[in-house]
């Protein structure tokens, strides 16, 4: 005699899993993440990946401070400068402290300020990735 199996039709086969998630998780693990590089994986208990996530992100932007690099402020001129506020802004905190301190406000007079530069717009771009990446996690949507 056969007995039926019923079998949920849920990508990762758990269909209590994806229900029992707070929807408000995934905007908390997007917020965070984005305010401090790796606390959304943090806030999931991805703890290898947060800290490989804020060192990495952390030494990006350090090492374009460290190389004189720019910090855009908002403006409404050039686009690229906007473009480049977008960048610097991505980064969360890391953006407000280095306004708050004064860092990155020198004009940009050597090819290795320029690096520099472009360090801190790819360490907030590489932020906002991750941050997207943790709001992922948590929704279910990517799996770990």
């Amino acid at each position: 005699m056969m007995t039926k199996v019923q079998v949920p039709l849920v990508a990762g086969g758990n269909a209590v899993e994806g229900n029992a998630r707070s929807s408000s998780t995934p905007a908390v693990a997007l917020l965070v993440g984005w305010l401090v590089p790796g606390a959304g994986h943090l806030l999931l208990g991805k703890w290898v990946r947060a800290t490989l996530l804020f060192v990495s992100i952390g030494c990006m932007f350090a090492i374009g401070i460290a190389l004189q690099g720019k910090i855009y402020s908002p403006n409404a001129g050039e686009p690229l400068d906007m473009l480049g506020f977008v960048g610097d802004l991505c980064s969360g905190l890391l953006y407000l402290l280095a306004r708050l301190v004064g860092w990155g406000q020198a004009p940009v007079l050597t090819a290795v300020a320029d690096y520099g530069t472009k360090f801190i717009v790819v360490a907030g771009l590489l932020n906002i990735v991750a941050a997207v990446d943790a709001h992922s996690l948590a929704s279910g949507r990517k799996r770990s």
